[in-house]
């Protein structure tokens, strides 16, 4: 059975700002792009946390919408909230089957949420998911290496999604751009 898929999440610690982007699209199997305006970047926890998905839309709100009980549950602690989403996705029959990936950040953390119990916090303070996660990634530490202090988080978040929809075909130039 085909699903709709949300596809490019970026987001960046550089020089004490956080920022996160995501494009619109979302496609229908491989061949049908079914919405160009999604919004799939979020602000939430009273605005103190970002926190942007990928993958089966379905899903991905499901996981947002747990994500979000567990940072309650954790009086905010980014870290233990998503560790704890991560160990109940792995171990539970239904939730196993989700097909989709978090990225969550506030201003001392930016992790990495999926399906198979991992929660990783990448050494360079750079995270990208989805289809064309691999292209922004790129982008953004080659901009963040390479900028020095020139470019503030919001500008590489922007550019990096950019580069991605340059290359990307299920990533799209209507992107959303959340900092804290």
């Amino acid at each position: 059975m085909e699903q709709f898929h949300a596809t490019t999440i970026f987001a960046i610690h550089h020089n004490g700002e956080c920022s996160m982007s995501g494009d619109g699209q979302v496609t229908f199997g491989n061949a049908v792009v079914m919405k160009h305006t999604a919004r799939k970047v979020r602000k939430i926890f009273n605005g103190r946390v970002l926190a942007g998905f990928a993958g089966s839309v379905a899903d991905a709100f499901t996981l947002f919408e747990l994500f979000e009980g567990k940072l309650e549950e954790y009086n905010g602690n980014l870290q233990r909230a998503a560790v704890e989403l991560a160990k109940e996705w792995r171990s539970d029959k239904m939730l196993r089957k989700l097909e989709a990936m978090l990225i969550v950040m506030n201003q001392e953390s930016l992790l990495l949420v999926s399906g198979t119990g991992e929660v990783i916090e990448p050494d360079d303070g750079i995270l990208a998911i989805g289809s064309g996660g691999n292209y922004a990634l790129a982008a953004g530490r080659s901009l963040k290496k390479y900028s020095g202090d020139h470019l503030s988080a919001k500008e590489i978040a922007k550019a990096s999604l950019e580069i991605a929809a340059e290359i990307c075909v299920y990533t799209n130039h209507n992107i959303i751009v959340e900092e804290l």
